[in-house]
């Protein structure tokens, strides 16, 4: 029984990949807009390397590999593995079809299957697995982002998704206040609200000291950040840090990712089409060097990432796409919509010991000059995200589903 329900969880999740991509053609799974965007047959290819590598030549005894060419090619950044293909290139190659990665998902899927009734289910096996489920699906969540800049792109009118997006609710305005004192932080499966699953970065769970802070209930929105625009702050070194200030002198950049101005009025592309800016929906796509900026200029500041863990754990709503049917952010009001910015660094948590074998590149390694995102997403698979999960991106990405929830000191 617990045999077949691990097998229907699988084949569940790996379905989940393909149902992404049956909104696409053949021709969008090749396309590589810029070097942080990966072409969606990569990621169908490199999440089924990941089992073929970590599972089946270790555990199954009889697999044979389906392609040994497919081990660099789909190797995302594992040097002790071998050789990779440099994330840059990936839109480079014609070859293999999408037919044949399909092909090759099959031959996986069915070992897999095979190698799960066949085997006595091992804490390691079970580890693995769960690693390579969850780890599937950020890539699914990667997935939508990479297809949104992907069809952005596009001169032709291109959206992902049919249904249109319902108008926002206003914005609460009110703040809670968090008193000071010791905490707890990190992943602790007790309160974890049935999540039996964590990444090495989340652990261990260890005692922080806050100092006492307030932190608004609602993200930021269009319409805040409309007025950030209009009043000249992409224009002002005074809110923006050195680096964010070389960043927007180089980059040119003067709005979010997405937003453009056509006869007048404001626009955002978003994967249910080109839509008028709504000034309620919460702010989406930008970087941490604009919402550090726009903090500024409020005379806020972002929360640090064991703040907002605190105070995610105070709200219980659920607003994943699973959740929303969506693809795009709806309601400020609501968790889960957007991942906001934190103050904190990414690095190792006092303790930290990084998971073994294969494994033990999986998030360390990127610990280094990049930023904490906090609260998950509306693309961020059901049954995926928790409370303690840090997420990171270097502070001048924006593809990511990235927004701001601000915070500041009390006196």
């Amino acid at each position: 029984m617990i045999t077949q329900a691990r097998i229907a969880r699988y084949q569940q999740i790996r379905q989940m990949s393909l149902d992404i991509c049956s909104a696409i053609e053949n021709e969008d799974f090749v396309v590589q807009p810029n070097p942080e965007v990966s072409p969606p047959k990569w990621h169908l290819g490199h999440t089924t390397w990941f089992f073929e590598t970590v599972i089946l030549k270790s555990f199954k005894a009889d697999y044979q590999c389906f392609n040994h060419d497919y081990n660099a090619l789909f190797n995302s950044y594992y040097k002790a593995i071998g050789n990779h293909t440099i994330q840059s290139d990936r839109g480079h190659l014609s070859r293999p079809t999408v037919a044949e990665i399909m092909r090759y998902r099959a031959h996986v899927d069915t070992a897999i299957t095979c190698l799960l009734t066949e085997i006595t289910m091992s804490d390691e096996l079970s580890a693995l697995l769960e690693t390579g489920l969850h780890h599937e699906q950020q890539h699914q969540e990667l997935l939508l982002m990479d297809i949104k800049r992907i069809f952005a792109s596009n001169v032709l009118t291109t959206q992902y998704a049919e249904s249109s997006l319902p108008s926002a609710p206003a914005p609460q305005s009110s703040w809670t206040d968090v008193e000071e004192g010791l905490v707890e932080i990190g992943f602790d499966e007790t309160t974890s609200h049935g999540h039996f699953f964590s990444y090495d970065n989340e652990r261990p769970r260890h005692k922080h000291y806050l100092y006492p802070f307030s932190i608004c209930q609602s993200l930021v929105t269009n319409g805040e950040f409309l007025a950030f625009i209009e009043d000249n702050g992409y224009k002002q070194a005074t809110y923006w840090l050195s680096q964010g200030w070389d960043w927007i002198n180089q980059t040119k950049v003067t709005q979010p990712l997405y937003w453009s101005m056509i006869d007048g009025d404001w626009f955002e592309y978003t994967m249910h089409g080109l839509t008028r800016l709504d000034m309620h929906r919460p702010l989406v796509h930008i970087s941490y060097f604009e919402a550090d900026a726009f903090a500024k200029w409020k005379g806020c500041r972002l929360p640090t990432e064991q703040e907002l863990e605190i105070y995610l754990n105070t709200t219980s709503s659920q607003s994943t796409l699973a959740a929303t049917g969506f693809f795009h952010p709806t309601d400020a009001n609501a968790a889960e919509q957007v991942w906001c910015w934190t103050s904190s660094q990414y690095s190792a948590y006092p303790r930290f010991k990084a998971f073994d074998g294969l494994l033990n590149e999986y998030n360390g390694k990127f610990m280094c000059n990049q930023f904490v995102l906090r609260g998950g997403c509306v693309v961020t698979p059901n049954d995926h995200y928790r409370n303690s999960y840090r997420n990171f991106y270097l502070p001048h990405q924006r593809w990511m589903f990235s927004g701001i929830r601000l915070a500041k000191d009390s006196i």
